[in-house]
């Protein structure tokens, strides 16, 4: 039985996790969470991405009982697969929403983080409680949440692994929307809903810049931001955007995503 699906309406695909009771992160997962992400990379009737736990949890962390019994060369491949299927994630070229109910703690927080926006339930909780086993975040957790909240944030979270409520999330940035729980999956699907008839390329144009831009110096990244803009003056999307606005002012485009 598939542990992750991935559904599409209207546009937007979503990435479901579903392996009771708390979507940790095993082997199993990794691969189908994997191929989910190619797939919603590759579909064009996916315009947009909601990554989803489940009305009670979104994923409580890896699978404890799983990395305890690998020797190092176990973990070193096992952390390099989610590693890997994680940076697939946050490599997907259109926007990514992380519906978080529950808890997201470890490998789920990590996952979360590869979203580009995340929606979380009031009574939500995340963290990375990776040192309070001996050890620290392996799969992005280290890395991703200071360039979100900040290095002094990111270190006392990390240093202490302590669980963050929503409310503190979003005070910190960690956090985009805070919504009831019962809320948490539409709120997602209506954010990720107003990119669905956005031009897709200039969409994942400005994914990119933003993205590999923040790893450059501000030099290079301006060339590479100069580089995507010009490119994006060969798609049918920016002929028509631009064609609407000396036509009948800004804002009335109607795209089709080439």
């Amino acid at each position: 039985m598939a542990v992750v699906r991935l559904e599409v309406s209207d546009g937007v695909g979503t990435i479901r996790l579903d392996r009771p009771p708390m979507n940790a992160l095993n082997a199993e997962l990794t691969v189908e969470l994997r191929a989910a992400a190619l797939e919603a990379t590759s579909r064009t009737d996916i315009r947009a991405l909601v990554i989803y736990g489940g009305e009670k949890v979104f994923a409580a962390g890896a699978d404890i009982k799983e990395m305890a019994g690998l020797d190092i060369a176990g973990i070193a491949a096992w952390v390099r697969d989610l590693t890997s299927t994680f940076e697939l994630i946050a490599r997907i070229p259109k926007p990514v929403v992380a519906a978080v109910t529950g808890f997201a703690l470890g490998g789920g927080l990590e996952l979360a983080l590869c979203a580009d926006f995340r929606v979380l339930a009031e009574n939500a909780k995340v963290g990375l409680p990776e040192i309070t086993l001996g050890v620290i975040p392996g799969a992005g957790g280290t890395q991703r949440l200071p360039r979100l909240v900040g290095p002094s944030r990111a270190k006392e979270l990390v240093f202490s692994g302590r669980q963050v409520r929503a409310p503190e999330a979003e005070a910190i940035g960690l956090a985009d929307r805070v919504v009831p729980a019962g809320e948490v999956y539409a709120a997602a699907l209506s954010l990720a809903g107003t990119f669905v008839n956005g031009p897709a390329v200039a969409l994942a144009a400005a994914k990119q810049a933003i993205d590999d831009g923040s790893e450059l110096a501000i030099s290079e990244a301006l060339r590479l931001e100069s580089a995507l803009f010009t490119g994006l003056f060969g798609t049918e999307d920016r002929r028509r955007g631009m064609e609407s606005f000396v036509e009948r002012g800004p804002g009335k485009a109607e795209f089709v995503g080439r």
